[in-house]
């Protein structure tokens, strides 16, 4: 594996803590590494920030196990449900301008969405799509979207299925009724998705090798090629699967290591003029506790609680928060989180469909956590 790695740490932070970001950052490098190559990850990449800087990024691997396309900084990766973060911020800005309301029924847009239960779609708001809280079955109809249904046929399906609890009392986890947060901004706006995705989160943010869309995915020379674990051959390259673009808000983004540093520097109330402290509270506001996110392999040995915001998982780490989201399909895995608290960040992109993600995202942040605690009992003892 050909490796690029970049660290340095901000003069402008205390020693102390930058000492302890560096600890931090050489731990987790080492963890990245070991397990990329213990499980022969084709190609990955992480960035750490810290207080608004990229303190390291790092890329391993290549392109595609096939050729000898090393992955870099501006390998362009799919983000899967990482997407959901852009859609819901983009939606918080349309709705803080006026262009349509949170609080406003999806019916008003989506006229034919029906339900089983009589009077229950119209009780299903924009804020309910955001925050997986329409009621209904998790993930209705994703494999009809995985056998190439497209939306027209699949939309009217819903009103063979019943309510599990009234909207915004309970959580399910959806991508196709997410997605119908496109034809709400698209009928208020005049304008496309695609492209108010990119004049207003993009653009300003110079997330210079971001995109939304396969035919925009599929026209960047330098992308990485996704691919699945045989038994027989090990990771193989297969060709990249189309159906989740059609969910655009849920799983259409692509983007870079570089890009995602960017995106999570703004999530963290940097880049004021494009995102707004205000926004970020409407998207970080928790919506719907997540309960099932308790019982997750990974994660449920060190959180205390779980909930959903507008397009953002919220998990408790005793008393504070990480704001975070996960995303795969076939062949890619992407995870980006943050916390305020620590003034901390992490995003990873990986081509293949690993498990190493999960294991690295939950190792970074208990280790984030317990590297505070212990800066907090040293700072103690030498002030005794």
């Amino acid at each position: 594996m050909r490796v690029l790695f970049v660290i340095f740490i901000a003069s402008l932070l205390s020693s102390g803590s930058a000492k302890a970001a560096d600890d931090l950052v050489q731990t987790f490098d080492a963890e990245f590494t070991g397990e990329v190559n213990k499980n022969k990850v084709p190609g990955a990449a992480y960035a750490v920030v810290k207080d608004g800087r990229v303190v390291a990024l790092k890329t391993m691997g290549t392109r595609a196990v096939d050729a000898d396309l090393p992955v870099n900084s501006a390998t362009v990766f799919r983000l899967a449900s990482v997407s959901k973060t852009f859609a819901a911020e983009l939606a918080a800005i349309l709705a803080a301008e006026g262009k349509f309301s949170l609080d406003a029924r999806v019916l008003g847009y989506v006229p034919n969405l029906k339900f089983k239960d009589a009077g229950h779609a119209s009780s299903v708001k924009v804020r309910h799509l955001l925050s997986h809280s329409t009621g209904i079955t998790p993930n209705a109809y994703d494999n009809m979207l995985e056998d190439d249904w497209t939306l027209e046929k699949i939309v009217p399906r819903f009103g063979q299925l019943e309510a599990m609890c009234k909207p915004g009392e309970c959580y399910g986890y959806q991508n196709i009724l997410f997605s119908l947060i496109q034809p709400v901004i698209e009928k208020s706006t005049g304008k496309t998705y695609h492209a108010l995705v990119n004049e207003r989160l993009l653009e300003p943010l110079e997330m210079q090798h971001a995109s939304v869309g396969l035919e925009a995915f599929l026209s960047t020379a330098n992308r990485a090629e996704p691919h699945v674990f045989t038994r027989r051959n090990g990771w193989a390259r297969v060709l990249v699967e189309p159906n989740y673009y059609r969910v655009a808000p849920a799983a259409g983004v692509n983007a870079s290591i570089e890009d995602m540093a960017k995106w999570v520097i703004a999530q963290m109330g940097y880049s004021t003029k494009v995102i707004s402290p205000e926004l970020l509270k409407t998207v970080t506001t928790k919506e719907v506790r997540t309960t099932r996110e308790l019982n997750r392999r990974s994660w449920r040995r060190h959180i205390s609680d779980a909930y959903y915001g507008l397009g953002w998982r919220i998990y408790s780490f005793g008393d504070e928060d990480v704001v975070l989201h996960s995303g795969a399909v076939k062949g890619y895995r992407a995870f980006i989180s943050y916390s305020k608290e620590l003034g901390l960040g992490l995003v990873m992109l990986m081509n293949a469909q690993t498990r190493s993600i999960d294991r690295l995202s939950v190792d970074f942040w208990d280790e984030a956590f317990d590297a505070r605690d212990k800066a907090a009992k040293d700072a103690n003892k030498a002030a005794r």
